[in-house]
């Protein structure tokens, strides 16, 4: 599956500094302070945010990452409401017929077979024993897998620079010609039997589909109250996308063989047609705003002072009033556009606050952020993280190649087999959907460390399970298997903003994305193994995966566990210094002041005002805190 189906968060922000300076001596912390991050005080409650917008683009410098960068030129409000709606109905639906339905290769294998795609590998000892799948033919249909969804791996971090540099325009265009090129191909291969196009042609499915779904997120900004609405929608069309080739299959059965896949593929050009009508016409050409930029936009329109210009002074009074006037109505009639969009501030207070919230629950929150992409990959954050999900990626996406014949050995028999796949065909985007509410629920009230707690146990079950040669146990596994995952990618990309944070996300993330797009190649090869040494038998391939999985999966488990409390009782130690010493501070101040005027007495500060003894003594609230970075005393001149 592709890497970049769940994001959790299109936009959100990254602290100030890392939690692992935390635990650098002293002298490298002053380092860090006067180097600008001040990383080292900088706690759960008291760090200081970055705004940033999660971006795939690994060749923009993560400082230029923030909320300006990539965030678009238009305001939500100055399309009307109907227009908006539309289109981002028009983008769902766009994501549902054409974002991911190379992975519903497990829907259309049959078909492939059926049609004899690739016949002509097998020998003819094969086709005189009249074998349904040959060998040869069966290892090259699960490479036009493979290589479909590698290529929606890998093009991400390309469609992602495009997308930040050129607007959702262009990457939709690119994403209608590459669909269009696709179908062509696939039509004219199943057209003309000399002419191999069906890898080349799912390969440009795959392309166009990438180009179509990494700017659909991008819509929700359209509706910022409701982004994380639409978020889940275009995620939910993504993984409803599978079902195309199952609906062909159901239509190819129904029809004998009669709907062939060279009409299928013909028919589908309504799909890249439709979309580039519709980016042509109404849907949008460049980015909407983000919810942090339309919060720059509301704190400047809050601010009276912008009504005075600089040539006012060249104006009579009563020009001057009339003009003030017309700017500050203006001033306000924009700032009730922008409460609208994005709520007044009560709701912005709430959806901070919930925010700040989900970031402290998750224990790892700026763990490495404001390190630059190097320093982050070279951690066992990211080791161990990158090594799972190579696993991982390669044990999906071997199952999806190859549930059929998996249980076609275990059970003994081919219509417990078809079973099951039928079963799998449908459970894959139905699972998909209806399980995209409860992930980011579960990632919002649970601690990263227990979610990849949970992760780990999942895959270990599905790995027991899998090499059961019983018929519950395969609807158990296609069970577990459709939950894990979405729930993987979305905590995986949920991990890499909380530990690394938006401003590297491009590069960090993309890596990974790359890594296990091109190691994924390598499922063909297991496939082969499996065929050859193990005579078609998957139970040993699927228990190695699954004691990898368990084994650098609890790694990563433990190593975050680890992380999380030593950076928590730190933080207490922290807490603990900042009270002793600001309380060490507040008698020297008092001892002093009660020398100077006598205990009890009012007297005099160092500007002649009176300061009683006690109500005007100076509080715990008027010192800063170490965690801060500095302790802050206010001076003899201040009341």
């Amino acid at each position: 599956m592709s890497l970049v189906q769940h994001v959790t968060s299109h936009e959100g922000t990254d602290r100030e500094g890392a939690l692992v300076d935390l635990f650098v001596p002293p002298l490298e912390r002053v380092a860090s302070i006067q180097s600008g991050r001040r990383s080292v005080y900088s706690g759960l409650g008291n760090s200081q945010p970055l705004r940033k917008v999660l971006s795939f683009d690994a060749s923009v410098r993560p400082e230029s990452k923030t909320e300006e960068h990539g965030g678009g030129n238009v305001t939500a409000y100055n399309v009307s409401t109907s227009k908006r709606i539309a289109q981002v109905v028009t983008t769902i639906l766009a994501c549902w017929f054409a974002s991911g339905i190379v992975f519903g290769f497990a829907a259309l294998k049959p078909v492939l077979i059926k049609e004899g795609v690739f016949r002509e590998r097998c020998t003819e000892d094969e086709l005189q024993n009249g074998v349904e799948v040959c060998f040869d033919q069966d290892l090259r249909l699960n490479f036009f897998f493979s290589l479909a969804s590698t290529t929606a791996n890998v093009s991400a971090l390309p469609v992602g620079t495009m997308l930040d540099r050129f607007g959702p325009k262009f990457c939709y265009l690119f994403g209608c010609l590459f669909l269009t090129i696709g179908s062509v191909l696939m039509s004219l291969a199943f057209q003309i039997a000399e002419f191999d196009g069906y890898t080349i042609g799912n390969f440009f499915l795959a392309l166009g589909g990438t180009f179509i779904f990494v700017p659909s997120f991008q819509i929700a900004n359209a509706f910022p109250k409701y982004s994380g609405t639409i978020v889940a929608l275009v995620t939910g069309a993504f993984d409803a996308s599978a079902a195309v080739f199952l609906f062909y299959r159901l239509a190819y059965e129904a029809s004998d063989g009669k709907f062939t896949p060279q009409i299928f593929f013909l028919a589908y050009l309504s799909v890249p047609i439709a979309i580039l009508i519709a980016q042509l016409t109404f849907l949008p050409s460049e980015n909407y705003k983000t919810t942090g930029q339309l919060e720059t936009k509301i704190e400047h329109a809050q601010d009276p002072m912008r009504d005075v210009h600089h040539s006012d002074d060249e104006l009579s009074e009563e020009e001057l009033l009339r003009r003030r006037k017309m700017r500050s109505d203006r001033r306000r009639k924009r700032l009730n556009k922008l409460k609208k969009l994005v709520g007044d501030e009560e709701a912005l207070r709430i959806m901070h606050e919930k925010e700040e919230e989900r970031q402290e629950r998750s224990g790892v929150w700026g763990a490495l952020h404001n390190k630059s992409a190097k320093e982050q990959m070279l951690t066992p954050w990211f080791i161990l993280i990158s090594l799972l999900t190579v696993l991982q990626m390669i044990r999906m996406n071997y199952f999806i190649s190859t549930i059929r014949e998996q249980y076609d050995y275990m059970l003994h028999s081919g219509k417990l087999a078809a079973m099951v796949n039928d079963f799998f065909d449908w459970a894959l985007p139905i699972g998909g959907v209806l399980s995209t509410p409860f992930l980011g629920v579960m990632l919002d009230k649970l601690s990263t460390t227990v979610v990849l707690a949970i992760l780990v146990i999942i895959i270990t079950i599905i790995g027991v399970v899998g090499s059961l040669p019983l018929l519950w146990a395969g609807y158990v596994n296609v069970i577990l298997f459709v939950f894990l995952r979405p729930l993987y990618y979305s905590a995986m990309s949920d991990y890499a903003t909380k530990v690394f944070g938006f401003a590297t996300f491009g590069r960090v993330y993309g890596t990974i994305i790359c890594l296990s797009g091109l190691i994924n190649l390598s499922q063909t090869g297991i496939y082969a193994v499996t065929k050859g040494a193990f005579h078609g038998n998957p139970i040993p391939v699927n228990t190695l995966m699954a004691i990898g999985g368990l084994i650098f999966g609890g790694a990563l488990v433990a190593y975050v566990g680890i992380q999380v409390h030593r950076i928590k009782k730190k933080l207490e130690e922290e807490d603990n210094y900042t009270v002793t010493e600001t309380a060490s501070v507040m008698d020297s101040l008092l001892e002093d002041d009660e020398r100077r005027m006598g205990y009890g007495s009012f007297g005099h500060w160092g500007d002649g005002s009176v300061a009683g003894s006690v109500r005007d003594a100076p509080s715990v609230r008027d010192f800063g805190s170490v965690r801060n970075g500095s302790l802050r005393v206010p001076s003899r001149g201040q009341d």
